[in-house]
């Protein structure tokens, strides 16, 4: 698969770099960021974490404003950061609000038209995207872990909770953990999904948790100012779903934190120390 380089830049003593290619998944071009820490230098392979971003974001959020790279420099971590849907469908609606279409794919598999041609985000970050970063950088596709903030989140945990095997580490800022019961998750899974909620129930961490609990340890900082807490993030219900299905699980309220990326900076070394646990 071919990629395209569109910038490099020395980073830790490692590389960060931004990239495209044309997806056959996604049917169009695609973005996504990488950084190499120094232990890949000589195409020595190491362990990668996949970062998913919330809505609005692009590949640009995380890797210019979470200040990560130090300290996946120190621990030996390739980080991945994709864009969060396709670009410019030309679909009905797909530009007019913030949490539908551009910068809102789910991390899901639309099955409804006209989404579905394109908005195929999960199979892109599960299958498509790591078999690229598998050509083209040295990481080790036995060590991969994954991570995400809010809509972000939700994909992380979803994307773990039914690839076990593949993502072996897991976390989450903020995540929306139960998008069938609030109006960001309902509003996308009806366009994206259809009117048949039993089907939204793969793509719900709190179903796929009480279905089948993960062996990991699943990993969560949520900020007590978070002016999203209650209407559609839902920690409660995802406590709940750990609790009563016996999956390991630590979860933080953090307090005065926001929904910002100030509260990612803040916390994401003890993130990725999580992750470096299981992963290196």
């Amino acid at each position: 698969m071919d990629l395209t380089i569109n910038s490099q830049q020395r980073c830790f003593e490692g590389t960060q770099g931004f990239y495209s290619h044309d997806s056959a998944i996604c049917g169009g071009a695609m973005n996504f960021a990488v950084y190499q820490p120094p232990q890949a230098k000589d195409g020595a392979k190491v362990p990668m974490v996949t970062f998913l971003s919330g809505l609005t974001c692009t590949e640009e959020n995380f890797t210019a404003k979470a200040g990560a790279q130090r300290v996946a420099a120190e621990l030996g971590l390739m980080l991945l950061m994709p864009d969060t849907s396709p670009r410019g469908c030309g679909y009905p609606g797909e530009d007019d609000d913030y949490d539908l279409g551009s910068g809102a794919g789910f991390y899901l598999d639309a099955t409804q038209a006209p989404w579905s041609a394109r908005y195929r985000m999960y199979s892109y970050i599960t299958r498509e995207l790591p078999a690229l970063i598998a050509e083209h950088f040295p990481v080790d596709a036995g060590r991969q872990g994954i991570f995400g903030h809010s809509m972000g989140g939700h994909g992380a945990l979803t994307i773990h909770l039914k690839n076990p095997g593949v993502y072996r580490s897991v976390s989450a800022f903020a995540p929306v953990c139960a998008p069938s019961q609030c109006p960001w998750g309902r509003k996308a899974f009806t366009a994206y999904l259809g009117e048949d909620e039993t089907l939204w129930e793969d793509y719900d961490s709190c179903a796929l948790i009480r279905r089948q609990p993960s062996d990991a340890k699943i990993f969560i900082d949520q900020g007590a100012e978070d002016p999203f807490l209650s209407e559609q993030l839902k920690p409660d219900l995802l406590v709940a779903a750990c609790e009563d299905a016996g999956q390991h699980f630590e979860f933080r309220m953090q307090p005065d934190y926001d929904h910002s990326y100030y509260f990612i900076q803040t916390f994401v070394e003890d993130h990725l120390r999580h992750h470096a646990k299981t992963l290196t």
